[in-house]
């Protein structure tokens, strides 16, 4: 596992900076930007799957694992702070001038950067200014990702599980076919991907919603790192309940506690000390999405070692496929609001946008993650792993130990003999 993360990560920073750096040539620079960002996305899969992964090489024990998952989990969402603080404080001193859309009114603007380039005053925010504050914002976060990596890899050492029963290891199709064909992992994947797209269009369309609908233009970087500071703070609430309640509890409870603060955002009126609160407020169940799936996976793993004991090597297929529909979750996400914006005459850069995009961003933001939502937990619902369910499959995990440890004990005895 450690191996491809050292290997994937000078080229995963490399390909990341120079997504953010603008070539020297006019043409084609969509291939450019395609290219950097298809290889940073590889070789981000290639540190994502082995760093999840290790969760199950780290401990045998499901307290452990749990532990160590809320610990990674609040890890990555302090990083996705620092991200956040990093890239919007520093682009955020140089957004570069909006530009007036079809019957703007640009006095409104006054107190804006924007409008100070616009009038023309001393203080001008050029397009350069904006490329070089990208710049220096993405190698501040390649240095943070060199030195995590760098951590991990010093810090964490993996397990040699001995005490399974010896088998040969799954190939790729054979381990393909018997993951899928697991009920409560196909369902589990289900719900992590409904959940996670409801997650991606309020995270990927926040922004804009807080500039435009809102009114919020130079505050918006500092209502997301709210969200993220509050997510941060509340996964270990979030691992106290379910260890406290069981984890289908927690999940319900977690998702379905955004919920009205994704209705609030919407029909309260305008106003910045409200929009704090109720982001804060919304963090709260950012955490539990970003916790309490990763936290679910170790389970349906130890379900499916119960049920296949022949079979080993696995784990990785579990994390990739979980990772994949992150991916892929990711990139409907972004299609959908594209689309979405762009067929309600989306303004790029625009200082004020017409009334169909802020009616476009109040569904991207609040009605269709709810709907997305109630799906994912309708198939919760029939997700067989309980409380009980679990203790039975570690009391099984611990007597297949036990039988695997007695025929190695066996084995040397009789080669002593």
């Amino acid at each position: 596992m450690l191996p491809w993360i050292v290997l994937s990560t000078p080229l995963a920073v490399l390909s990341y900076f120079l997504i953010w750096y603008v070539p020297p040539f006019e043409d084609r620079k969509v291939i450019w930007y395609l290219f950097f960002y298809c290889v940073f996305q590889t070789l981000q899969t290639c540190f994502h799957v082995p760093y999840s992964a290790l969760t199950m090489f780290i401990s045998t024990e499901q307290k452990e694992r749990d532990s160590a998952t809320a610990y990674r989990m609040t890890v990555e969402v302090l990083g996705t702070v620092l991200g956040t603080a990093i890239q919007g404080q520093i682009v955020g001193m140089a957004n570069a001038p909006c530009v007036p859309g079809p019957g703007a009114i640009l006095a409104n603007m006054s107190n804006s950067s924007a409008s100070a380039g616009l009038n023309g005053t001393e203080h001008v925010i050029t397009l350069q200014h904006t490329r070089t504050a990208y710049m220096i914002a993405s190698g501040v976060i390649c240095l943070i990702y060199v030195l995590c990596a760098i951590v991990l890899f010093f810090g964490v050492k993996e397990i040699k599980e001995s005490s399974r029963p010896k088998s040969e290891p799954l190939s790729f199709l054979q381990g393909i076919k018997l993951v899928m064909g697991h009920g409560p992992y196909a369902k589990l994947v289900m719900v992590f991907l409904f959940t996670s797209l409801a997650f991606m269009l309020l995270e990927g369309n926040f922004a804009l919603f807080c500039s435009y609908t809102l009114g919020f233009r130079n505050d918006f970087q500092n209502i997301l790192l709210v969200i993220m500071l509050s997510a941060t703070l509340t996964i270990p609430f979030w691992q106290w309940f379910l260890t406290k309640f069981g984890k289908k509890t927690a999940v319900y409870v977690g998702t379905l506690s955004v919920v009205p603060f994704m209705i609030l955002v919407v029909c309260l009126k305008s106003n910045l000390i409200v929009t704090y609160i109720v982001s804060f407020a919304a963090g709260v169940g950012v955490a539990a999405a970003f916790l309490l799936p990763w936290s679910m996976l170790p389970d349906v793993v130890d379900d499916f070692q119960v049920n296949n004991p022949q079979a080993t090597g696995h784990e990785a297929l579990f994390y990739s496929f979980y990772v994949f529909f992150t991916k892929f979750a990711s990139g409907v996400s972004l299609g959908i609001s594209t689309l979405s914006l762009d067929f309600a005459g989306y303004i790029s850069r625009g200082c004020s946008q017409p009334a169909e995009v802020d009616m476009t961003l109040k569904v991207l933001v609040s009605a269709a993650p709810i709907l997305l939502i109630m799906i994912g937990l309708a198939i919760l619902y029939t997700y067989p792993i309980d409380e009980n369910k679990r203790q039975e499959n570690r009391k099984a995990l611990q007597d297949q130990r036990y039988e695997a440890d007695s025929e190695t004990e066996s084995t040397e005895l009789s080669h002593m003999i």
